[in-house]
């Protein structure tokens, strides 16, 4: 017998929307069976009104950016001087502080419809570089955070350090820094997975991660098969710095050290050679784009569709959380590149939330989620269709309305593992998210 029974009003099943949708779910959280024709609720059945779609993953997330929104906005500036603020923040962070203000931004996630994020976790020690008596516990406090939150994680612990190119870690940076790859993999070693968390790996940047140390961190993740994700050409100077120092761009010099592959993401991947593009897709390392992030610090715009012609897959995430909202990255990245090419439809509906669900979670370590279909966990958000943004058009062009339509306003339940974690645009495990998010942001404020 089923654990639980949703009634899915319409339900996007990948190609098409589908009209009376049953989902069973067991006692282990998956996807027992699912039914399409299915006119009226069946006895028992929670009914879920609206669009539902797989749950959406976030991923690529660095949970304390969020204390930056609005602020960095006040006057102008460059990646870099946004980078000085950022600083100043992830200093003030604590194991209990960041639990606090994680555990109100995954919530928020939650209320977008995101059931999974990749956490790409960089603020390992205390201020100084000293390591916590236990030296995972910024990672632990994220972990459990998610678990509160009631979403899924997958910890990307980053290998952070140099401040560019073998230059020793500055003030801020040392308590993003183990010192060596090795320490940095004895430490991570130590992180275990649970049931709603997966521990993988990141390489910072190439002028984060000396050249020869790149090799240990994408070891250590080749021999778990966990994801390894990396950030790559965000920004031409990196490039210019990369080029100088190893006679390479950002790409060919990851490729010589083993990092690339298909467990391998590189996030943004914005400024990139004809050759870069045609290393990542042979490799078929994805990319994760963030389009929101990229438009609010000036990055530029990607080549997301060179990129998946040539066999990257694409992912999405929010990053520095100007927004938190899948639906706008989704929808940005086909905008931008009709900005940037002046033509349109260079992804359907169907692609784009394919980004935000099932080639999302693969980048994270989950194939088995991102999809409606028996076997897979059972993670799903209903988006409104009669809401003032989504109210008009068919049914049947939901994936339509989702993408170019909706926005995270419009999330009105969020299910992980079969549990309700939004109903009716209410977190159930935090009742006051906006009131959580003001007071965790306030504690790690000057």
């Amino acid at each position: 017998m089923p654990l639980k029974t949703y009634w899915l009003e319409h339900a996007w099943l990948g190609d098409t929307v589908e009209p009376g949708v049953a989902v069973e779910v067991s006692a282990d959280g998956r996807i027992a069976a699912l039914r399409t024709g299915t006119d009226t609720p069946p006895p028992g059945a929670e009914v879920l009104r609206g669009l539902t779609l797989p749950g959406l993953a976030n991923a690529h997330s660095h949970a304390f950016h969020r204390a930056l929104r609005s602020v960095v906005q006040v006057g102008s500036g460059t990646f870099w001087t946004w980078r000085d603020v950022m600083y100043k923040v992830a200093q003030n962070l604590t194991p209990e502080s960041y639990f606090d203000l994680a555990r109100a931004v995954y919530a928020e996630m939650a209320l977008a419809g995101i059931t999974n994020v990749g956490e790409f976790h960089y603020v390992h020690h205390a201020p100084g570089g000293t390591p916590y008596a236990d030296p995972n516990a910024m990672g632990e406090a994220l972990i459990e955070a998610a678990a509160a939150a009631g979403i899924r994680i997958t910890l990307l612990d980053t290998a952070y350090l140099s401040s560019g190119f073998g230059e020793a870690p500055n003030e801020h940076q040392k308590r993003f820094s183990d010192g060596t790859a090795d320490a940095w993999a004895e430490r991570v070693s130590a992180l275990k997975p649970r049931e709603h968390a997966l521990i993988g790996a990141a390489v910072h940047s190439v002028r984060a991660v000396p050249a020869g140390q790149l090799a240990t961190v994408a070891g250590w993740a080749q021999e778990r098969r966990a994801p390894l994700h990396v950030h790559l050409s965000e920004q031409t100077a990196e490039n210019d710095a990369c080029q100088a120092t190893h006679g390479r761009t950002p790409t060919q010099l990851l490729a010589d050290h083993g990092v690339l592959g298909p467990r391998t993401t590189g996030v943004h991947n914005t400024h990139l050679t004809d050759a870069d593009i045609a290393l990542l897709g042979g490799t078929t390392t994805g990319t994760c784009m963030c389009p929101t992030t990229e438009r609010d610090l000036a990055d530029g715009i990607g080549p997301a569709g060179r990129l998946q012609r040539a066999g990257s897959p694409l992912s999405l995430g929010s990053d520095s959380h100007a927004v938190i909202d899948l639906l706008e990255e989704a929808r940005a990245m086909e905008l931008n590149e009709r900005l940037a090419s002046r033509t349109r439809g260079h992804w359907t509906a169907n692609a784009l939330l394919r980004a935000a669900t099932e080639d999302g979670h693969a980048a994270l370590g989950l194939p088995d989620a991102g999809r409606l279909e028996a076997g897979a966990l059972a993670d799903f958000t209903t988006v409104a269709l009669d809401s003032v943004r989504t109210a008009g058009p068919p049914a049947r062009l939901g994936a339509e309305t989702a993408v170019f339509a909706a926005s995270a306003a419009d999330v009105r339940h969020t299910v992980v593992a079969g549990r309700h974690v939004v109903r009716d645009g209410h977190h159930t495990l935090v009742g006051d998210v906006a009131g959580a998010l003001a007071a965790a942001i306030a504690a790690v404020r000057d």
